[in-house]
């Protein structure tokens, strides 16, 4: 009787370490998501401790500030009044959804200079979640089979 209640504990706690195990990581994941990148506010606060770091920096792509300069493209990521200089030259082409208003995120260094020089940049269209204006007389004619 006692091997099969040794047998039982040994089971036990395998499963409270495997369970224990996975709570942790999800914890951790989670942490991990919601310091995914961080907003020009947080580059700003961190002063010289974000140089040279390996960063990632959201917000919104200032409006008329994507200049395209042999293979650099440089930007302005706006967050409320304040501003931060992006350089790009990664190997990946930009996004279609790369353009005026945007919200993108840059992945990259923020330079002694105060530039952020990105080597990846992902970006998603702010319009897409508005919904669409309905337009009458734009639905497709019904076609009558014969």
């Amino acid at each position: 009787m006692s091997g099969a209640m040794n047998n039982y504990v040994k089971f036990g706690l395998l499963i409270a370490v495997v369970l224990g195990t996975l709570a942790w990581l999800a914890v951790g994941g989670i942490s991990e998501t919601k310091t995914y990148y961080k907003t020009v506010a947080e580059i700003r606060q961190l002063g010289n401790q974000a140089a040279e770091r390996r960063l990632r920096v959201g917000g919104d792509i200032a409006v008329n500030s994507i200049k395209r300069n042999g293979a650099d493209v440089s930007f302005t990521l706006a967050q409320d009044s304040l501003r931060l200089q992006v350089v790009y030259n990664g190997i990946d082409p930009l996004p279609d959804t790369f353009r005026d208003g945007a919200q993108a995120l840059a992945d990259g260094k923020l330079g002694s200079d105060g530039v952020f020089h990105a080597t990846k940049i992902q970006a998603k269209c702010a319009s897409k979640y508005e919904a669409k204006p309905v337009m009458k007389g734009t639905a497709a004619p019904a076609v009558r089979a014969s």
